[in-house]
């Protein structure tokens, strides 16, 4: 009997449901659940001593599993714990606390097949770290400047000899008076510099425009590359393909060697068994470095080239290469 996947995310994300759906095909037992179902969905019990390891179980209204039978888990952006009504502020913040120490203690010292671990994922996340990362694992980034000083921005700017772009570094999207708004990035010239107000109040990431092609959206899940180039269709998706996607074209492709060569250590060296990369492909066909987001979302360039992520997901998660 083959190991039970653990999957630890959103109820109502449905990327999710493929891989899930993939696995009951494969006839693989699954555990799902949501780490806002715990306290009142969900149960605890977790024990280790001088001769085990951690032992217990997960389990709801309908499902159980055993920790130590646990073989993979795929970690993907779950909700945040909900607690009984009544409880004040500074108790819920204290529950949280012990919630996030208990249980996610508990998952995290489980030790089988992470795809991803949230120890790996939560520092993978910060641009900074993965420039670094892929820099000195041989691939190309773009000059990059990340600071709250005005003046920096000129000198950048002026020596960069050209457009420059604005991007956020952490999520793009804001919620403000129950709106969403999500933040793209900016093609810059210097007359566009004149007015800085505002760069002092927070972090700010400008890179050198690199002139593109095409983009190329590359998913890596353990050795496997799927990769898929991203035609923009408009001048607003030229800019950045996510303010336009009902302009888009796409098209699978093929990713150099040096570049495979160079993702493979770095996905390596951030701990990631799963990865979404970006990168902008020059006229000349030189493949530029942007990031790697290791909880990206997959589902839609699936749909649109008929890549086969989802099983590869669940390769992963069994251990099959």
């Amino acid at each position: 009997m083959t190991s039970p996947v653990l999957i630890i995310a959103a109820s109502d994300d449905w990327p999710t449901d493929r891989i899930v759906v993939e696995l009951e095909r494969r006839g693989v037992e699954v555990f799902r659940m949501d780490t806002a179902d715990f306290p009142q969905r969900l149960t605890l019990t977790g024990r280790t001593d001088q001769q085990r390891a951690w032992t217990g179980d997960l389990a709801t209204g309908y499902r159980r599993v055993e920790l130590s039978r646990v073989g993979s888990v795929y970690y993907r952006s779950p909700g945040a714990f909900r607690f009984p009504e009544g409880m004040s502020g500074p108790e819920e913040r204290f529950a949280a606390s012990q919630a996030r120490a208990g249980l996610g203690g508990v998952l995290s010292a489980l030790e089988c097949r992470w795809v991803n671990h949230p120890a790996a994922l939560a520092r993978a996340e910060y641009k900074p770290v993965q420039l670094a990362a892929a820099r000195a694992c041989g691939l190309r980034i773009p000059p990059t400047l990340i600071t709250n000083r005005p003046a920096d921005v000129v000198a950048f700017a002026t020596e960069m000899g050209g457009p420059i772009v604005c991007k956020p570094l952490a999520s793009p999207v804001l919620i403000e008076d129950g709106r969403l708004t999500s933040v793209y990035t900016q093609r810059l010239n210097l007359s566009d510099l004149q007015d800085l107000r505002g760069i002092n109040t927070t972090a700010h990431l400008f890179q050198a425009w690199v002139s593109k092609d095409h983009e190329v959206r590359l998913t890596v899940i353990g050795q496997r590359m799927l990769a898929a180039a991203i035609h923009a269709g408009s001048e607003a998706s030229y800019e950045d393909w996510r303010s336009d996607y009902g302009s888009l074209t796409y098209t699978t492709t093929l990713v150099p060697e040096d570049v495979g060569a160079g993702m493979m250590r770095l996905m390596e060296r951030l701990h990631l068994r799963y990865g979404a990369a970006d990168f902008i492909v020059d006229p000349d066909g030189e493949w530029t470095f942007l990031e790697v987001n290791p909880c990206g979302q997959w589902d839609w360039i699936q749909g649109a080239t008929g890549l086969p992520i989802t099983e590869a997901i669940a390769d992963e998660l069994q251990g099959v290469t």
